[in-house]
């Protein structure tokens, strides 16, 4: 089906307008949108939430919505970031209690990544509402595995609520080894998993990637009119240095730096748009990464000149359209920065799956080659995620 995208130029923004076969697709309504759907299931229920700020219906949260609408929540489970999404990636998150709605708040980031069963008591079915961007090691779906497993051991209903996955028109990257498996990749999957979380969800349960074989009792709502191969832009931010759908599209290419020593950002107004090093031999773009609150208070080089690439416009340009990970700005940087020892952290191959990709990088070998590498994988891992699809696929 041919598809056209019309940017209209209105009071200094822009807008991308998705025409099919010259008919403008109609408005996309996201799980939580649709409360007709799924509100009578709630009623006279014990529900927990688990949420974070991009849970919104229209501009108010769900936890405000149903609380509005009588529905009983007894508390509410955040995953990295927090609940109103102020915290910086990797720090810890705390418990406490909510000062707009007095409701505790359970931090499932940090020590306790799992509900204890002591949180489940007394919980008739726990809500997962959290807006995901695709990547294998973007944390909100280890926190929905977590989730799913702590309803099985208890016998809580889960239901998601799903939502649009912006870079859920492909499938690419090297599949995780699970001698690799952690917080930041949890299942044999690709790095760019093409799934909506709500058939991410379905996956977990189908392939019984639980302990001993578990399932958990699982309601997805589904997104009215979606597609995998309809353009999504996030309403609110996903997380504080994903600001902007640049940083969304060139999320998934850019993340393998935060295991080597370049810089993706961190530390200026556009994370992820960024890659550069106080040592690269280029006076194309520098940037100097500054303590930002929020987003970044120790970021790496901070205070340091940077040098190297500006891609935001790039990314909604070009990363937005090409449907593949980009592996050019890796190898490239590999090339350049010496000594070449330090420039792959143990992170790295957490982030990438296994050490195959590093070892590549280290050989030589070419993005052509290293993509070629991983085509069984990926074919494989295709005909699985086939079986948990919810809406029409891009291919």
């Amino acid at each position: 089906m041919a598809k056209r995208f019309i940017l209209i130029f209105t009071m200094g923004l822009v807008f991308l307008s998705v025409v099919s076969n010259g008919q403008e697709i109609k408005n996309i309504k996201t799980g939580a949108e649709q409360t007709y759907i799924y509100l009578n299931k709630l009623q006279q229920k014990n529900i927990a939430v688990v949420t974070n700020q991009t849970s919104i219906i229209g501009n108010t949260h769900l936890v405000d919505s149903l609380l509005k609408l009588g529905i009983s929540i007894k508390k509410v489970f955040c995953p990295e970031h927090g609940f109103r999404g102020n915290q910086e990636a990797g720090e810890s998150v705390q418990n406490f209690t909510d000062s707009k709605t007095n409701l505790p708040v359970i931090s499932l980031y940090g020590k306790n990544k799992k509900p204890a069963a002591a949180d489940l008591k007394g919980i008739d079915i726990v809500i997962f509402d959290i807006q995901d961007v695709g990547a294998r090691f973007y944390t909100y779906i280890s926190t929905l595995h977590y989730i799913m497993e702590a309803c099985a051991e208890n016998k809580v209903k889960l239901i998601v609520l799903d939502r649009p996955n912006p870079n859920g028109s492909y499938v690419d990257g090297p599949v995780l080894d699970m001698k690799f498996a952690s917080f930041v990749g949890m299942h044999a999957i690709p790095i760019v998993h093409g799934m909506t979380i709500g058939e991410y969800a379905r996956m977990i349960n189908g392939e019984k990637w639980l302990p001993l074989g578990l399932q958990c009792r699982l309601e997805v709502i589904k997104i009215y009119n979606y597609s995998h191969s309809d353009y999504y832009n996030l309403p609110v931010k996903p997380s504080p240095n994903l600001p902007d759908m640049s940083a969304v599209y060139l999320y998934p290419s850019l993340c393998l730096f935060e295991g080597t020593v370049v810089s993706v950002g961190r530390g200026t107004m556009q994370p992820f748009q960024l890659v550069g090093h106080p040592l690269l031999e280029t006076k194309l773009y520098s940037f100097t990464p500054t303590a930002i609150k929020g987003m970044s208070s120790d970021p790496p080089y901070k205070d340091q000149q940077c040098y190297g690439y500006d891609l935001k416009t790039y990314g909604l340009n070009v990363a937005r359209y090409e449907n593949k990970l980009n592996l050019f700005w890796l190898l490239d940087l590999y090339k350049r920065l010496s000594p070449k020892t330090e420039f792959f952290t143990p992170f790295f191959d957490k982030l990438a799956g296994s050490d195959v990709l590093r070892k590549q990088i280290i050989a030589g070998k070419t993005e052509e080659e290293i993509r070629k590498s991983w085509e069984k994988d990926i074919v494989a891992f295709k005909k699985v995620r086939k079986k948990y699809l919810l809406y029409p696929d891009f291919e």
